[in-house]
Parts: C-alpha cells; structure tokens; sequence
C-alpha cells in the first residue's frame, strides 16, 4: 500500500517540475524578447555638426553686403545663426482606395551653429572682447543641442497617422512635410538663447561699460536659467490635465493594412541674431516678451 501511495506522488512531483521548467523557460523568452525588441526599436539620427566661427573685419565707411545691417548705437556685432534640418521617412500602408495608415519610421536632424563677428578696423580689444562674449552665449546653447533635438524627434518616431485622399502619396508627403516642420519649429523654440543674449546686452550695456564680459555671460545665464525653470514649472501646473473617473486614459485602434509605401520629407530651419531692446523695453518684464 505504501509504494503504490508513493507512484502518484512522485508522478505529481515529476509533473509539477516540468511545468515549473516550462512557466521559467516561457518567462525567460518572454523577457528576452522584450529586451531584444526595446533594444532594436528605432531611434532618431542626430547629426550634430561643429561650430562654425568666422572673425571678419570690415570699413565702417563701405560696409560688405553680405554683413547684416547694425543697430543704431552699434559699431560691431556677432551674428550667429542656429540651423536645423529634419528629414522625416515613413511607410504608408493602404487600407482602400481613399484610405491608408502612415507610420514615421525613421528621422534625421542636423543642427548646425554658424558665428559670424564683424568688428570695424582699428577696433579696441574691448569691443572685440563684448562680442566673444556672445559667442560664448550661443556656444553655451549649442552644447546640448543634439540632446535637445534628438528628445523631440524621439516623439515622433513610430507615431502613426490616418491619411484620407485621392492622393494618399501626395498626402503623405504632406503630413510628413508637416512633421518635419514642427521638428525644426520645436527645436527652434525650445533651444532659443535670445533672452539670454539680451539680457547680456543690457548687463553690459552694449560694451559701453567696464563690466567683465566673463562675469557678465555667467550672471545672463544663471538668471536666464532660474527663470525659465520658474516658468517651465508654471506652465506645467497649468498645462496638466485632470484624470479621467478611474485615473487612467487609453486608447484603442485597430488597423488593416494592404500596401506599404515609403516616403521621406526634409525641412530646414534657423534662428538668428535676435533685434536689440530699445530703451522702453528694457524695462518690460522677459515673461511678458517672450
């Protein structure tokens, strides 16, 4: 009686270690296959190019014509400009004749920053020294700025969209034209060393005073940053919507693909030397003008 009470035991052991072998087995693939997916989903491009300096010198009596214009008050200026190009590739897949589902697969962005210092002959080293001191303002900005653009872009890889039209090439050409803009247009935004640039102006008056041009870049960025960190904060709490009922949002969607297509868009953008404050503004608060 006792080995014939033992024969189903052991059969239930034998068959409780081989589903445990097999629950391990399925958890491990399972976990490998997500590891493996996370690490072979695309990412953007980012192909940050090298800052490109130019000193120029120029006649202040027959200025060159491919020198911006200066401001009244000016007699030297740093003129530098921040580029972003996105090229935005994706697949279309056509469900009927008027209908298709386009999928961003892949993105590229080039940010560039090209300096350019005009400064008249015969200059002092003062003036030239206010005007590195811009340089070193947009140099600052630019550091980060592969970071910067390779975070929006990320938004926007694998993001579908629902295209409708007669013409669903020329309508994904379009929509990924769109995207492209809005890459650059967000960069453009979001990297923006304007206000600091100002401020910096209205720190050291131009270069008409004795402020060090070490000390004064220092105190523009430092405030710069404490404000646009106040702000961002501000606009966070205003910005973050309500849950819904049970404290979650979802969403659902089922789609029928039939044909792939691939197209790919491109956009280039900049921003450039910001105007100089006239004295009235000077006094305005930066939230109120930016």
């Amino acid at each position: 009686m006792n080995a014939e009470a033992l024969l189903p035991l052991r059969g239930s052991i034998v068959l409780c270690v081989l589903l445990g072998v097999l629950v391990f087995g399925w958890l491990t693939w399972r976990g490998f296959s997500s590891r493996r997916q996370d690490r072979e989903a695309p990412v953007p491009t980012i192909n940050k190019q090298p800052v490109a300096i130019a000193n120029r010198t120029f006649d202040p009596a027959t200025p060159p014509t491919n020198m911006p214009p200066l401001a009244p008050g000016e007699s030297a200026e740093c003129d530098f400009d921040f580029l972003s190009n996105a090229c935005v590739r994706g697949e279309s897949r056509q469900t009927d004749a008027i209908h298709a589902t386009l999928t961003v697969t892949q993105i590229t962005v080039t940010p560039q920053l090209n300096i350019n210092i005009w400064v008249p002959t015969g200059v002092t080293q003062h003036v030239i020294e206010h005007e590195e001191g811009h340089r070193q303002v947009s140099e600052y900005y630019y550091q980060t700025a592969d970071k910067l653009a390779e975070r929006i872009a990320a938004t926007y890889m694998g993001k579908q969209v629902e295209i409708t039209g007669t013409d669903l090439g020329a309508e994904s050409s379009k929509m990924l034209q769109q995207m492209a803009a809005d890459i650059t247009d967000e960069y453009n935004k979001e990297l923006n060393p304007g206000p600091t640039q100002l401020l910096y102006d209205a720190i050291t008056d131009h270069g008409r005073n004795e402020v060090v041009v070490k000390d004064a870049v220092a105190h523009a960025l430092k405030n710069i940053t404490i404000e646009s960190t106040q702000r961002h904060i501000q606009e966070i709490e205003q910005a973050t919507p309500s849950p819904g009922p049970n404290g979650r949002q979802g969403l659902l969607a089922n789609f029928t693909s039939s044909e792939r297509r691939g197209t790919v868009h491109c956009r280039s953008s900049f921003a450039r030397k910001p105007r100089p404050l006239s004295p009235a503004e000077m006094f305005q608060s930066w939230d109120a003008r930016w």
